[in-house]
């Protein structure tokens, strides 16, 4: 895609990394963003909660998401909504586990853990996942990151002001963009110290998780920024509230707005979205792309 000024994304965004690594593979990461699937095997969480509760309707469900195109797959056992009430690792480690071994088995497509709970991702690093994805920013449980890095797996930081049960009481910045810029900086830094590689660093700046939904607004229009840490960046922003708040009905279905805000994130050459509806949101980046929407100029079909 070009500006105004006509440069292209490698000129507005110089810094922007082109790799992830994950424990045993490898993602190249093109100007159009890659697809995560989201997969809640929870009762409680915002979004889908209970509908995939149980290990052969979460199976199903993966399957699907592999179908309508998912680059990787996050699976969860425990709900990061507000106000949602933690679970035990026992419990978590009930609802995820035979999902990630069953997924594991049947498909090469990389499976992330969602968890702050080290025991949980190592179940599932031995069940084959790849990538553990931490809402704390691995500073939720010390043995984390010396988990992170003993076994190599890929990891995502996310950016939380608070924690689920208080995040949204009364969340305030400042500058919202700058300090959470300021935190992922110092979360890369860390992860780095302890000796996990830059490549298998992935960062997010935790789209309505601690934020208003102004914040939000302002994180996801200068998502751009966080290229100059040098990270892949994740967004998950799929069907959250700040859609229902803009669109003026709480109750209305997301996945139109959910798509808006992925091309709007394709041009700030965001490396990974986080999505419950997939097929949608590859269509349009695809057609997006296909029209010049990416590269200023059209892909032909001849």
């Amino acid at each position: 895609m070009t500006n105004a000024a006509g440069s292209s994304l490698q000129e507005q965004f110089p810094q922007r990394a082109t790799v992830w690594q994950l424990r045993t593979c490898r993602l190249n990461l093109p100007w159009r963003p890659l697809l995560m699937g989201i997969l809640n095997v929870t009762p409680d969480s915002f979004s889908d909660g209970g509908r995939y509760a149980n290990t052969s309707a979460a199976v199903e469900q993966a399957r699907d998401l592999i179908a309508q195109g998912a680059d990787l797959l996050d699976i969860g056992g425990e709900s990061t909504r507000p106000y949602a009430e933690p679970v035990s690792a026992q419990e978590e480690l009930r609802r995820v586990i035979p999902v990630v071994e069953a997924i594991c088995q049947e498909t090469d497509i990389p499976v992330s853990i969602d968890t702050s709970k080290a025991a949980v991702a190592q179940a599932a690093i031995a069940a084959g996942a790849e990538v553990i994805n931490d809402v704390t920013g691995l500073e939720g449980d010390p043995e984390m990151i010396p988990l992170a890095a003993e076994t190599g797996a890929g990891v995502c930081a996310m950016h939380m002001q608070g924690r689920p049960q208080t995040m949204q009481d009364n969340p305030a910045y400042d500058h919202v963009v700058a300090e959470i810029e300021t935190y992922l900086a110092a979360r890369r830094d860390a992860l780095l110290d302890t000796g996990i590689e830059p490549a298998k660093i992935c960062l997010d700046p935790g789209i309505g998780f601690g934020k208003t939904h102004q914040h939000n607004l302002d994180l996801l229009a200068g998502c751009g920024v966080f290229h100059r840490l040098g990270m892949p960046l994740l967004v998950g922003h799929s069907r959250k509230g700040f859609i229902g708040k803009l669109l003026g009905d709480a109750k209305a279905d997301r996945t139109a707005g959910t798509i808006g805000v992925s091309v709007a994130l394709a041009t700030q050459a965001v490396q990974i979205l986080r999505v419950h509806d997939v097929r949608p949101v590859r269509e349009a980046l695809r057609l997006f792309e296909a029209t010049g929407g990416l590269d200023g100029h059209a892909v032909s079909l001849e």
